[in-house]
């Protein structure tokens, strides 16, 4: 199959570019170049989706699947219409965020979304999920349901997760900033989390293409609570130290953030608003061919991978050293 990559050069473009290849098929990547080089083995082309020129490269050649993962709907918009005549499907990378209701369980693909953004560019980060809508109506719209895959992923992790939030944990577990040990952690015990290997993204993106898979679908790791993701983490990393849970009012208090942010803690959310954020239902997707590997095998992979990058400056997300020290301190004040 000759597979057409909006992107390829950044984390999750790459990890489908280099699932692809390893299939056996013609990969060929269409971005900037800014963000690194594309895999050995994939064809690149240099095209900026912020013009008007951008597909003039790729727009003559017959494409089986073009793949996409922005967040911008012009970029979307123009790339459906340069490439609808010229490719047999469209599979689109969305995100959870799309949906309206966030404190239910078990939420489906049928579920209420947020408003589409109204314009071609998303301006910040507050719009993300209602500018992933209108990049999902921009494919209907130009490949229609029949040639079109489009997949609402849960939060995406594994080595190379340079948001931090995936390798936070391990990396804390593996390396506590107390002198004793101790590790500060959320006290949500009803928190559900959903990890998903991007390996295991790319590597479905690639069968569904392979199985004609059209429809809609969420598409997360397993649903397991934050305790038990905690746990997984420090399994890893060999932490038997002390393990501090600390009510989540009380870190607000102190102005730690959930989620993500230079002070805050990965993959804490505030409950009960946040109850189904991260606990979507994936029964479609896994029916459909979805498979993802064990939670231990991500971190510890993402913990290896954490021991070899260098960090300049703060974390996109988690606590620094001196923070964790501060707060851990606090407690006992």
């Amino acid at each position: 199959m000759r597979f057409l990559i909006l992107g390829g050069t950044a984390w999750l473009g790459g990890t489908i570019a280099t699932a692809a290849r390893h299939h056996g098929h013609r990969v060929t990547c269409l971005a900037r170049g800014e963000t690194g080089s594309v895999p050995d083995g994939i064809r690149f082309v240099t095209g900026d989706r912020t013009r008007p020129d951008a597909y003039d490269s790729v727009a003559a050649d017959e494409w089986d699947v073009v793949v996409d993962v922005s967040r911008q709907p012009g970029q979307v918009a123009s790339a459906v219409a340069a490439l609808r005549e010229r490719a047999g499907s469209y599979t689109f990378v969305s995100s959870g965020n799309v949906y309206a209701e966030t404190a239910t369980p078990g939420g489906l693909e049928s579920a209420e979304l947020v408003d589409a953004l109204v314009g071609d560019v998303m301006e910040d980060m507050e719009s993300y999920g209602e500018a992933k809508v209108a990049c999902e109506q921009r494919v209907l719209e130009g490949f229609g349901a029949e040639r079109s895959l489009i997949l609402r992923s849960g939060l995406i992790g594994g080595p190379g997760d340079l948001s931090d939030r995936s390798g936070y944990w391990p990396a804390r577990f593996a390396q506590p900033a107390s002198a004793d040990g101790s590790v500060l952690v959320p006290d949500v015990p009803g928190l559900l989390t959903q990890l998903l290997d991007v390996r295991d993204l790319a590597e479905w993106i690639v069968d569904a293409a392979e199985d004609g898979t059209r429809g809609v679908y969420n598409v997360a790791g397993e649903t397991v609570s934050l305790v038990e993701y905690l746990a997984v983490a420090r399994f890893v990393a060999g932490h038997t130290a002390r393990v501090v849970g600390v009510d989540p009012n009380w870190l607000l208090e102190h102005e730690v953030e959930p989620w993500s942010g230079s002070r805050s803690l990965p993959l804490w959310l505030p409950l009960p608003e946040y109850a189904g954020f991260s606990a979507r239902d994936t029964s479609a997707a896994r029916n459909a061919g979805l498979v993802t590997r064990p939670l231990a095998e991500t971190l510890a992979d993402t913990l290896r991978w954490e021991r070899q990058r260098v960090i300049n400056g703060p974390r996109r997300a988690g606590l620094s050293d001196a923070d964790e020290v501060a707060l851990l301190a606090a407690l006992v004040a």
